[in-house]
């Protein structure tokens, strides 16, 4: 089994190790990304445990951990593109929906993964095209897409056609559009609903809306929308899953599609997202008993 290492700094060494010393005892080929591989190296001697270093443009792996939190997770995604690569979300920070192996289960999460005892969650994602050259021909978000203005002098307008049929126009901070897996990340944050991660719908959520009745909506995935923006400023911010750019606003016109690629996450039998939300969100427990 070939398995690649993904993660961030300031992780805790001693749950690294124990992932390592895992693996190895179960003959793993273990590849792990270089910038991770270089923060480890003068903590933690890894060099008879690893086969090699993750390469991008040949990637082979049966699977892929993903040590941080849900923020490392995305960054995973994004390392793998279109690989089809299932990845594990190991959580070494705090509130995690993606990354939600905590430390406690890790040891019998790992076991369980090695024995195939494990189920895969095909999440879809967002595609964004541009019609400016400076960008990719496209590119991809597992949890939203996000129009942002890029200063704080003004507002932006955000005119949105569905299917070539003009919804409205959003005057507001920006606006996100969202997968039912983003539902609980950015677009929670500004107010938008909680969906189960199986659903097929995209979520509009205006972020500081100018207008009250500018409310969340939801709309089935198979749409696409059409975005164009106004603004007093000369630019405006793309952001996928945090990666942002700015873009120029004349002429300047999005796309979003459902991606026809989805993401494969790994999940033990028998963890559903509701206990995980439950977990998470401590719904059912007394806030004021510690």
């Amino acid at each position: 089994m070939k398995i690649g290492i993904f993660g961030k700094k300031y992780q805790k060494e001693e749950q690294i190790k124990k992932i390592f010393d895992i693996l190895s005892r179960n003959k793993v080929e273990i590849f792990i990304q270089k910038e991770f591989y270089e923060y480890l190296k003068p903590s933690l001697d890894l060099k008879d445990s690893i086969a090699g270093i993750i390469d991008y443009n040949n990637l082979s792996l049966d699977m892929a951990f993903s040590i941080g939190g849900d923020g490392t997770f995305l960054r995973t995604v994004s390392a793998i593109r279109e690989k089809n690569i299932p990845i594990l979300g190991i959580n070494t920070g705090r509130l995690g929906f993606l990354a939600d192996v905590s430390e406690n289960d890790m040891e019998q999460t790992l076991s369980e993964i090695l024995n195939g005892d494990y189920t895969i969650e095909e999440r879809s994602q967002l595609k964004l095209m541009v019609n400016d050259s400076s960008c990719e021909a496209a590119d991809f978000a597992l949890n939203e897409i996000a129009i942002l203005k890029q200063d704080s002098s003004s507002m932006i307008t955000i005119d949105v056609h569905i299917n070539g049929e003009r919804l409205t126009s959003y005057e507001a901070d920006g606006l996100l559009v969202s997968t039912p897996t983003g539902s609980t990340a950015y677009s929670l944050s500004v107010g938008g609903p909680i969906m189960a991660p199986n659903t097929s719908n995209f979520i509009i959520t205006a972020i500081a809306p100018h207008s009250l009745s500018a409310r969340p909506l939801v709309i089935e995935d198979n749409n696409i929308l059409t975005l164009t923006i106004r603004s007093r400023s000369s630019c405006f911010l793309i952001s996928l899953d945090g990666r942002s750019k700015a873009m120029p606003i004349n002429g300047t016109t999005l796309q979003i599609t459902k991606a026809k690629t989805s993401v494969r996450v790994v999940k033990r039998i028998g963890q559903t997202f509701y206990s995980t939300l439950k977990n998470k969100l401590k719904w059912g427990t007394d806030p004021r008993i510690d």
